[in-house]
């Protein structure tokens, strides 16, 4: 009898803990999804795979401008993360790439790659006219 109501304790522990980190994920918008070839043709087309790259504002092999930082650091602030991204953090590939995902997973749940593209080159409010010359760029390398 004692073994079962531990069992039974463990069962609903072992549940909950599923259960919640299922729901948190769900949250994040995380979905399994690859992003690294896209990214990767997202990089070569931004800056040839340079991290020290700088143009204008931009900086980095994904040339991420001040603004995303600041939006990457409210969406984890938003999450309830402790997390948060610098500016010198454009120059490293990983964190770059970190910034891209999160990004994604808040604008673009649904891992719709050419909004993806769109998004990432004309930011939020992108149009379709204003970013077809980069999405026709990447695709063209990630195909």
């Amino acid at each position: 009898m004692f073994i079962s109501k531990i069992a039974k304790v463990v069962f609903i522990t072992l549940f909950m803990t599923t259960f919640s980190v299922i729901t948190s994920a769900r949250e994040n918008g995380a979905k399994s999804f690859d992003w690294g070839p896209l990214m990767d043709a997202i990089t070569q087309v931004e800056s040839e795979g340079d991290s020290r790259a700088i143009s204008g504002q931009s900086c980095g092999a994904m040339q991420i401008t001040p603004i995303l930082v600041k939006d990457c650091n409210a969406i984890l602030k938003k999450r309830g993360e402790k997390k948060r991204y610098t500016l010198n953090d454009r120059f490293s590939v990983k964190k770059s790439r970190e910034m891209f995902v999160l990004i994604m997973s808040h604008y673009n749940p649904t891992n719709n790659v050419e909004r993806a593209i769109r998004l990432w080159n004309g930011g939020v409010k992108y149009t379709t006219k204003g970013t077809q010359n980069y999405y026709n760029k990447v695709m063209k390398i990630y195909r």
